[in-house]
């Protein structure tokens, strides 16, 4: 956990400690045999049952992939939830939490500090499945599920629907809004997300698919319950195998889409050394201004895409033009002004992309309707185009060159807030300073090892010396 920061450290503790409170009852009982009849909160445990689910759900998370198609899953799809609603609806809370255990500290983790992290998940999903069992119990869903087949073989009590939904439906809304408020919590100390920010696209989302576990689980635990027992639930895998192959199709979707702006930035980077790290770090800013600004994560997603790919038009240009020495003829500025034109020709027929066109189309544009290509003015700008605009010149201004070193980030917010009302969005800058007191910018530079020329100022625009105007069209006006 040394990578963890310290605020995060204590948050997983203390919601550790909560879990331990919520194991505590069947814990005592399955270190005393000889109460093995003793309740656990006021029931009694099947131990098998227990063992089952816990199982199942360790096999599950283990691997890492969809135990059907060998797909490989991505981390936290959710795709066993419906094992741990299913020990929800069959075990008292404690036992049920228990289910929660194995597969979380054994499951696989993809990023460090691993350790951390499986315990942080061991912990959330033990509160979790704990709180969703013990409403489906007050609600009296267990009772509602019916009996377990006699001891002769005969039929026990038929589950009482449509009754037994309410519960069932109630614990996954419980079930839902615990992972949200416990991911949110901790995203703030683990992440220096803002506390406003922290629950975005946590809470809505997530509670269709949650709901659609619980079913699965409810079906589980009725089939469980029923005369052929335990066996005959497992045809629940059938839905969730289709739901392993729907959440590998994703992965490997966004794996595409990764491919896909990976290949374009280096095509970038061969033609254009100035772009070398300045994408990347373009769409970093870009994200530090979004979350800042409160902007839903699907578009955050875009726009760092955006930021990234702003530059990309650049292929579209001259080499000879990107890297000439010496100042740029009119007909050479004329030329470097298409690129984000040509950028938004090369990202048309990329859908997954969607507002992060018009990002690379605009991102030159400037509020007082100096810019270019199309000279729009204020509101005008799509959105994603102003944050691209900040974060573009606010790298360029802060990354070393091969004829000067870059400027400290003190006097690039300087700049950037005496230029904005004029070329920048107040707004966007207002959250770029927000997030930099707050997150820090420690990004590595990069020389760019050919003399890179001055451009005179767009149309209409008076020169400024060394400003944010001119370093918003590269750097101090240079745009290859």
């Amino acid at each position: 956990m040394r990578r963890t920061p310290v605020a995060a450290r204590v948050f997983i503790a203390v919601v550790a400690v909560c879990a331990a409170g919520c194991l505590a009852p069947v814990l005592d009982q399955f270190t005393r045999p000889w109460q093995a009849h003793a309740p656990t909160g006021g029931e009694p445990v099947a131990w098998r049952t227990l063992g089952l689910l816990a199982a199942l759900y360790l096999v599950g998370e283990l691997p890492g992939r969809c135990p059907f198609s060998g797909e490989r899953m991505p981390i936290r799809s959710g795709s066993f939830f419906p094992f741990l609603l299913a020990a929800a609806f069959l075990l008292p809370p404690s036992a049920a939490a228990l289910v929660a255990v194995p597969g979380s500290l054994a499951g696989r983790v993809e990023h460090p500090p691993s350790a951390a992290r499986r315990i942080w998940r061991a912990a959330q999903l033990t509160v979790t499945v704990w709180a969703a069992s013990t409403v489906y119990g007050a609600l009296g869903g267990r009772s509602a599920l019916g009996g377990p087949p006699g001891p002769g073989g005969e039929r026990g009590a038929a589950p009482d629907f449509p009754y037994v939904l309410l519960p069932a439906c109630a614990a996954a809304v419980v079930f839902s809004l615990v992972l949200a408020l416990l991911d949110g919590a901790v995203r703030v100390p683990a992440e220096h997300v803002a506390l406003r920010n922290a629950w975005h696209g946590l809470v809505g989302p997530p509670l269709g698919p949650h709901l659609v576990h619980a079913l699965a689980g409810l079906m589980m635990a009725v089939l469980w319950r029923g005369p052929y027992g335990p066996l005959s639930s497992l045809f629940v895998l059938l839905p969730m195998y289709i739901s392993c192959w729907v959440f590998a199709q994703y992965h490997r979707e966004h794996a595409a889409h990764r491919a896909t702006i990976r290949a374009l930035v280096q095509a970038v980077d061969i033609k254009d050394t100035y772009t070398r790290g300045h994408s990347e770090r373009v769409g970093r800013a870009s994200v530090l201004i979004a979350r800042e600004i409160g902007m839903a994560p699907e578009r955050v997603e875009a726009l760092r895409f955006a930021g990234i790919l702003h530059d990309v038009g650049k292929l579209g240009v001259p080499t000879r033009v990107l890297r000439k020495d010496g100042p740029l003829t009119p007909e050479e500025r004329r030329v470097i002004e298409l690129h984000p034109e040509y950028g938004h020709e090369i990202v048309r027929g990329i859908g997954f992309l969607d507002e992060a066109r018009a990002a690379i189309l605009h991102h030159h544009e400037r509020l007082d309707g100096s810019g270019y290509p199309h000279g729009l003015a204020g509101a005008h700008i799509p959105e994603f185009a102003r944050v691209v605009a900040v974060a573009d010149a606010f790298d360029a201004m802060t990354s070393n060159r091969s004829y000067r070193r870059g400027r400290p980030v003190a006097a690039a917010v300087e700049e950037l807030r005496r230029c904005a009302g004029s070329q920048f969005d107040p707004l966007m800058v207002r959250a770029l300073v927000r997030a930099l007191d707050q997150h820090g910018w420690s990004a590595a530079t990069v020389a760019v090892t050919s003399d890179e020329a001055t451009l005179p100022p767009p149309r209409g625009q008076a020169p400024v010396a060394g400003g944010a105007a001119r370093s918003a069209e590269g750097d101090g006006g240079n745009e290859r």
